[in-house]
This record gives structure tokens, sequence and C-alpha cells, in this order.
């Protein structure tokens, strides 16, 4: 395994799917990933009030594409096709079997597909891996008890098992066994190297994918050309990689990997590259995961606010965080208030528009419930009041809550429809 240096140990992977290098302590376990209501564009919200609202820049919001029949079809045939391991692994085992110099872009893209599963891939950049890819040799040992490296033989290739097991025996007597997506072989290094111990198959039927020596150290030592390092008080606080949509070199830029926490929370207000346009959904669905509290987003989100060149970008994220997650909001009063403050800082600096936003997002997301009050005689205080009613023209609101009062513990909240 590849380790990081000391400086980025603080640091948290963005492009990394296994739950085993993202640590959740016990205390965040229960915590929702998505709100109930589903996360949705606010495409649709714009467009039924753009008349109103006048020129309110959405650039950049998602769109949620509309399904036709056909495309429904073509879905279930994707899942059917998907959802059978077996015919997804002929599919790679094909891309395998081919010779290096024989692999086109598609089968390249099926291996990084499969290849960025296992933990062996875990801590490399994605332009390592497709490289990887590319230069990988498929091969197999039928039978179990097959010794596959001598004890003191000389090294030339790293191996990833794709399939069954191995155990590898040490001189002092010791063993361990190694499964799908565990590696063994060379380190990233020119020198020569002897393996310490004999490897063999535990099982029949052993898959392996082989990199050979010139090409493991060649790939490794040559992503520094690819990522581009933020220092900070002489520490990498934020690592971004260099990658290419496309052959003509037209759709390029740096999409961010690693990051400290401040780093990545910074990173919403500042510009994103044309490879990296889903910075803040990606940020708004995983910061669970490394932050303590979205009050921390949120105390920062209100400090940019009063900044004039990054208000409309605050905003945006704010719009995205209500739209796509409200129930981080509903579900936790001091985020309820950072709302209410939020909403407060548009109506003062006369954003008419976004507020109107604000608003229908928060209608849409908004859950119903029913709240039980109970008034100790008929004379007791509410410790609310309401606002509307037909009279006005409008639905009957609640305006106010009293802080610390029967009414907010029942759970009733300021926006409220009666």
């Amino acid at each position: 395994y590849l380790q990081l240096p000391a400086d980025l140990t603080k640091m948290h992977l963005t492009d990394n799917p296994h739950p085993q290098v993202m640590h959740v302590p016990s205390s965040q376990s229960g915590c929702s990933i998505a709100s109930d209501s589903g996360s949705s564009s606010l495409s649709d919200i714009y467009q039924a009030t753009e008349s109103e609202m006048g020129d309110v820049d959405l650039t950049g919001l998602p769109e949620a594409p509309v399904d036709s029949e056909d495309e429904e079809e073509e879905e279930d045939e994707d899942i059917d096709r998907t959802s059978d391991p077996l015919l997804g692994r002929d599919v790679v085992r094909e891309c395998l079997e081919k010779e290096p110099a024989d692999k086109t872009d598609d089968d390249i893209e099926q291996l990084l597909e499969f290849m960025h599963q296992l933990p062996a891939f875990a801590n490399m950049t994605m332009s390592v891996r497709r490289e990887l890819c590319s230069v990988m040799i498929f091969e197999v040992v039928e039978q179990a008890g097959a010794i596959i490296l001598e004890d003191g033989q000389e090294l030339d290739s790293w191996y990833v098992i794709l399939n069954g097991t191995v155990e590898i025996s040490y001189p002092d007597g010791k063993s361990e066994s190694l499964c799908m997506g565990n590696s063994f072989g060379i380190t990233p290094s020119l020198d020569k190297q002897y393996m310490n111990g004999v490897v063999r198959t535990k099982v029949d039927d052993c898959q392996f994918v082989c990199i050979a020596q010139q090409d493991y150290w060649r790939i490794l030592n040559h992503v520094e050309k690819n990522t581009h390092k933020v220092e900070e008080e002489g520490e990498i606080v934020m690592v971004k990689e260099h990658r290419e949509l496309d052959r003509s070199g037209t759709r390029k830029g740096h999409i961010v990997i690693k990051a400290t926490p401040e780093r990545l929370i910074m990173h919403l207000i500042e510009e994103h590259s044309i490879v990296d346009p889903t910075y803040i959904e990606d940020f708004l669905l995983t910061y669970r995961t490394f932050l303590p509290s979205p009050l921390e987003v949120g105390n920062k989100l209100l400090e940019w606010f009063t900044v004039d060149s990054l208000r409309d970008k605050v905003t945006r994220v704010v719009l995205l965080w209500v739209n796509n997650h409200f129930n981080d909001f509903e579900g936790d009063p001091s985020m309820t208030r950072f709302l209410e403050e939020f909403e407060k800082n548009l109506e003062d600096t006369k954003m008419k528009g976004h507020l109107r936003l604000l608003n229908i997002a928060c209608a849409a997301k908004a859950k119903w419930r029913q709240i039980t009050l109970q008034k100790p005689s008929r004379d007791s205080p509410l410790f609310f009041s309401l606002l509307g009613g037909s009279d006005k023209g409008f639905g009957i609101f609640v305006e106010t809550v009293e802080i610390g009062s029967k009414a907010a513990e029942a759970g009733l909240k300021r926006g409220d429809q009666v």
C-alpha cells in the first residue's frame, strides 16, 4: 500500500468510494445522507417564478432530466444488465484477457470502473488507476496449493488479487492470507527486490492482474505532473488532480481529490473547473463524514455573505443545500436559526428574487407534521403569533415563536403553515 506523507494524514479523500477509508464516529453514524423528500433540481422552481424575480443568476444549478418511455425502457435494460454480477465480470474478463496494446479506451474504462472498488487502488488518483489499467496483464492459477513466488525470488511485478485467496508463509513461521482486492509484490522502485516468504494459492481458480516493475514505477512516480498541491504555513492543505474530459484538450481542468476540512469548506465559494462542476452537491452530500456539525459550514456562509463579491455564490450554495437536503435544517434547531438569519440577510440586502426562491424551496421540501400544544387554562398565553388569513389573501402562518417556550419545545417553528 502507498503511504501518504505525514502532512497529508489529516486530509479526507473525496475521490474514494471505499467505506474503510472514511471513518465516521459512532456519534455521527445515525445522521441521514439525503432528504426524505429526495434530491431535485431548482430549475422547475426558478422557471415558475422567474417572471416575478427579475434577473437572478442561477448559473450552474443542476437540471432534472425529463424521462420518456423509451428512456425508461433503456434504463430498465441497463439495470438488468448491471444487476447481473456474472455478466459484469464476464465483460471485465474479456477486457483483461486482451494484450495491453489491444485494449481500447472503452476496455480501459470498463477495467477502471471495476478496479477502483478494490482496496489496492484506494489511495491512487484517477489518472494513475487509468494508466495501471492500460498496462495490466491477466493471470490465472487453476490449482490450490500452487506456489506463485518462492522465498528469496527476485520480484518483477506488482500483483492484485481479483478472485480467490493466497497465503504468504514467512521464514519465521508466521503466515497471512490475502483475498480479493489485496496486493503483494514489488514496491514502486527500480531497485532489485526479493520476496520475503512463500506465496501459494489457497483455493482453485485464483485470478490476478500483474503490472511490470518498470511500468509500476513509471506510473506512480510520474503522477506529480498531474497534481497541484496547495500549501499554507508549510503544510499541504489541498491536492488537485489535472483531468481531461476529452482528447481535444478543450475540456480540462483541476479537480479536488484531497483537502483539509477547512479548505473543503472554502472551496465552496471558489471557482470550479469545467471538470468539477458538481463540487457543491458532492460536498453537501458527504460533509457528514468529516465535519462534526453542519453549523461549521453555516457560520462560514453567513460570514462570507457580508462580502459583496461572494454574496451570489453563498446564496447559490444555500439554495442547493435547502433544495437537496432540507432535513438538515428541519431536524436541527440551530440550523433552523441559521436559515432564519440567512432569510433576514436576503431581506436586508433587497435580494427579493433569491428570497422568493428560498421560500418556495422550503415550502416544497417541508413535511407535514402534527403538533400537540397543551395549555394549563384558556387564558394562558400561546407563546406564538400567527399571520395571514382570508382577509389577507393567503394562508395562516406562524410568524414568531418565543424561544424556550412550550410552543418551541413542542416543535412549532417560524414559517410553519397551519
